[in-house]
C-alpha cells in the first residue's frame, strides 16, 4: 500500500490499513533509519500515568527539578571523565 505526503507534511493513509487496526486516533511515530514506524497510541495509558502521578502528589515542579538535579549529575559526571 502507498501512502501519500501532501505539501503540508501530512500523510494520508489507506482506509484498508487503518482498518486493520480498528478505532484508533492517534499514532507514536518511531524514526528507524530511513522508516517511520506507526504505533497506535493508547491515550487511555497515558492519562492512567497522569492520574497516578497526580496520586502520588508529584507536581510539575517536582518534575522540572528532578530533571535539573539529574542534568546537572551528568555534567559533573562528564566533568569528572575528561
Amino acid at each position: 500500500m502507498l501512502a501519500k505526503l501532501t505539501s503540508k507534511n501530512q500523510l494520508t493513509l489507506p482506509k484498508k490499513a487503518l482498518a486493520a487496526l480498528g478505532p484508533v486516533s492517534h499514532f507514536e511515530i518511531a524514526v528507524d533509519g530511513d522508516r517511520l514506524i506507526l504505533t497506535p497510541a493508547h491515550l487511555d495509558r497515558l492519562e492512567a500515568v497522569r492520574r497516578h502521578i497526580a496520586a502520588l502528589g508529584i507536581t510539575e515542579e517536582d518534575i522540572t527539578q528532578a530533571v535539573k538535579e539529574a542534568r546537572a549529575e551528568i555534567r559533573a559526571e562528564a566533568g569528572h571523565k575528561r
